[in-house]
């Protein structure tokens, strides 16, 4: 029978940001997440395709993020004093799927653990395989590799800043956004790309009391907050308004609160010949702070008419 899932489970304080609804194992090694994506999201909005709306695809991302998490307390046991960091992600959707008809969308998930490393009892890192679908289609296929780490492990690899919250990193001031339709945004509150003097350059713009982004006290720059920044820097060097089909993005290091962030895209030389006709394109995107690679990410974005 399918077990509903605890409020709490997804890391979000807000149980309207909790998308998932039901989870039950599959196989010795496998398991369905049920989640429910609402008709109307403040953050993740539906974005109008030709001749219907459709889910932002971002909203994929954050139900893998809480299924990962729900799956290495419920199935894997973590305690939840354990963080879990993310290495990579990668997700390819089917577009036509995401249409939004005025109504939530019923997803599932079926999820697979690969590569699982213990010790002892304990978890120490898995990779999720993930097939998605919606009322009985496919929706997209996804990977996510994740860590955990003990509270004496995570203090030791982030040192002085796993102290650190919003409220004592000595948050740096928030610079002005850019403009909100170059990303693809309609509110100046959800842009996270602040302008440079360089074309294809922006400086991240993190701001800690965004009530999605930061739902809950972090000592970092939280994934999401990464992955929207790339998925606005793709937006922002292609032209009209696109949908990001597919992403891998690697984590190579922590961003911290206290000091700038910069982001880079750049567009690859020409439309995917794979995929001739619709005119999708590569983007490549970059985030480093003091020099040194944060995030790397390519995504596939795919011209709305």
């Amino acid at each position: 029978m399918p077990t509903t899932a605890p409020h709490g489970y997804g890391e979000r304080a807000a149980s309207s940001e909790v998308f998932l609804t039901n989870w039950r194992r599959d196989t010795a090694d496998g398991w369905v997440v049920s989640a429910r994506w609402p008709r109307a999201h403040g953050f993740y909005r539906s974005v109008d395709g030709a001749h219907h709306r459709l889910h932002d695809p971002l909203l994929l991302v954050e139900t893998m993020r809480q299924a990962g998490i729900l799956l290495s307390h419920l199935a894997h046991r973590v305690p939840f004093d354990h963080p879990i960091t993310w290495q990579r992600i990668r997700y390819d959707l089917v577009p036509q799927a995401l249409s939004s008809a005025g109504a939530p969308a019923e997803v599932e998930l079926h999820v697979t653990d690969h590569e699982v490393v213990r010790r002892g009892e304990r978890l120490l890192s898995a990779r999720q395989e993930f097939r998605v679908r919606r009322d009985g289609a496919d929706l997209a296929t996804a990977t996510l590799d994740y860590a955990c780490h003990s509270p004496s492990v995570y203090r030791r690899l982030r040192g002085r800043y796993s102290e650190l919250t919003p409220a004592n990193a000595g948050r740096l001031p928030l610079p002005a956004p850019v403009a909100p339709q170059l990303v693809g945004r309609d509110r100046e509150r959800d842009v996270v790309l602040s302008p440079t003097d360089r074309a294809g350059q922006w400086r991240l713009r993190v701001d800690t009391s965004h009530p999605v982004l930061f739902d809950q006290p972090v000592d970092h720059a939280p994934g999401m907050l990464m992955i929207e920044a790339a998925r606005q820097a793709a937006q922002a060097v292609t032209p009209g308004v696109t949908l990001p089909i597919a992403m891998e993005c690697g984590f190579e290091r922590y961003a911290e609160l206290d000091a700038p962030c910069r982001v880079r895209a750049r567009t690859g030389p020409e439309p995917v010949e794979a995929q001739a006709g619709d005119g999708r394109m590569l983007v490549d995107v970059a985030v480093e702070q003091h020099g040194k690679p944060v995030i790397a990410a390519r995504i596939t974005s795919l011209p709305l008419p």
